[in-house]
């Protein structure tokens, strides 16, 4: 990258020059006049003095302006011009401009979103503390060659990163050329969490699917055989064989719908949603349940909206999930009780909470730890007879983990359970 010297100031045009020396001209001819009227100058030397001094004031001399010019250039280092600063500034990716110390020159805005702590002029080592990334930046300043390294971020959620260094020659001031280290940063998350998902996908389905599958084997042999011409037999092999096919159907778009939201775990949603309008339709929509199991559904809710940063879709999956888990392991209780509460103006931690609470047999404390772990069930038979898949209260968990979220689990046996969502509230509502 190349940087022109400025340009030379234009001449100024005769008129404003002679505007400029008319006093000076005006002088001079007043006092050569008066000398020549005294006899001590001769007219045609009085005429050459003052043709040298109207030369003097009207010729452009520049020495002084060419001086300051080439100072100026001196003094301006070529690459923290505004034009590096903008090619930086529009790149994509995380960008940061360093020179052979390592002190950052210029950086975007994805690269201050990225690591706070670095500031222009400041060593970059300092604010990028990663032992990959110091390791990688050392050996390209010593061997001014590329380098690449791979690191995990853990703030504020797990990310995977790729650093890549890469040696710029820029020009120096006075005609020579030195090196620069451009660090780009490229974000690998959504190809390990790809990964990740087809890894877990195999290795749970394969797990969990095979129950059903032999179940539906099983009874497939039966009515091809001894049960082939047994009609009340026939009917309840096909209806245990339904049961089974929606379980698994019920399983795999489970193990779909939390692949999705962990392949997108570190992109916080940025859209202002309304919860009432969501909890309203989640309650709605499970109202012939309720009727089935005889439960009476309470929604304490405030009257005016109540907006935080979400995804829509996601939003109604948890609390389709909470709601749902209420009805089938609280039926006992006779009513569920939906709430929302706002922070108040002295809590520290500015949380929206939304409460489902069940009146039904509650949970063992042994179990609370471990009731967002996949496939965990604190009563299995119960569990695959309700039709559960032992996924929905961790789905629950990493909806809320994106959403900067987390989750409260309170129960006493025989007392009941109560799920607490807590979101943080809208910055721009704060």
């Amino acid at each position: 990258m190349a940087i022109d010297a400025p340009s030379s100031p234009t001449v100024q045009p005769w008129s404003d020059r002679l505007r400029h020396s008319t006093i000076v001209l005006i002088a001079a001819a007043l006092a050569l006049s008066v000398v020549v009227s005294l006899g001590e100058l001769a007219v045609v030397h009085a005429v050459a003095v003052f043709v040298c001094i109207a030369a003097a004031a009207l010729i452009p001399w520049r020495l002084h302006d060419t001086a300051a010019s080439r100072e100026d250039v001196r003094r301006v280092n070529p690459v923290e011009s505004a034009a590096v600063a903008a090619v930086v500034a529009g790149m994509p990716d995380p960008a940061v401009l360093l020179d052979r110390a390592g002190r950052v020159i210029h950086l975007n805005a994805a690269a201050a979103q990225l690591a706070p702590a670095l500031r222009k002029n400041e060593l970059a080592q300092f604010a990028l503390r990663s032992p990959e990334i110091i390791t990688a930046l050392r050996e390209s300043i010593a061997t001014t060659e590329p380098r690449r390294a791979t690191y995990l971020d853990h703030v504020p959620v797990d990310r995977w990163m790729e650093l890549i260094i890469t040696p710029v020659p820029v020009p120096t001031n006075f005609g020579g050329a030195d090196k620069c280290m451009l660090m780009t940063f490229h974000d690998q998350t959504p190809l390990r969490r790809v990964e990740e998902m087809r890894a877990d996908f195999v290795a749970n389905a394969s797990h969990e699917l095979r129950t059903p599958l032999a179940a539906l084997s099983g009874f497939i042999d039966t009515l091809q055989g001894q049960a082939k011409d047994d009609p009340k037999a026939r009917e309840r092999f096909l209806g245990i064989m339904h049961n089974q096919a929606t379980r698994m159907a019920r399983l795999i778009d489970d193990l779909l719908s939390l692949s999705r939201v962990e392949l997108s775990a570190h992109v916080r949603p940025d859209t202002l949603v309304d919860l009432l309008p969501i909890i309203f339709q989640v309650a709605d929509g499970l109202e012939p349940l309720a009727r089935e199991r005889q439960v009476e559904v309470e929604t304490h809710l405030p009257d005016g909206p109540v907006m935080i940063a979400g995804d829509r879709e996601e939003l109604l999956r948890l609390f389709e999930n909470l709601i749902e888990n209420a009805l089938k392991y609280g039926a006992s209780g006779g009513r569920v009780i939906v709430s929302l509460t706002l922070p108040a103006p002295a809590d520290a931690t500015q949380e929206i909470r939304v409460m489902v609470r069940d009146f039904g047999p509650g949970i063992a404390p042994e179990h609370l730890p471990r009731l967002t772990e996949r496939f965990y069930r604190v009563d299995v038979g119960d569990s695959r007879s309700q039709g559960g898949t032992g996924l929905g209260l961790s789905l629950v968990k990493h909806i809320l983990n994106r959403h900067r979220g987390r989750l409260l689990i309170e129960s006493v046996p025989k007392q009941g359970a109560t799920f607490t969502a807590c979101f943080p509230q809208a910055k721009t509502l704060v």
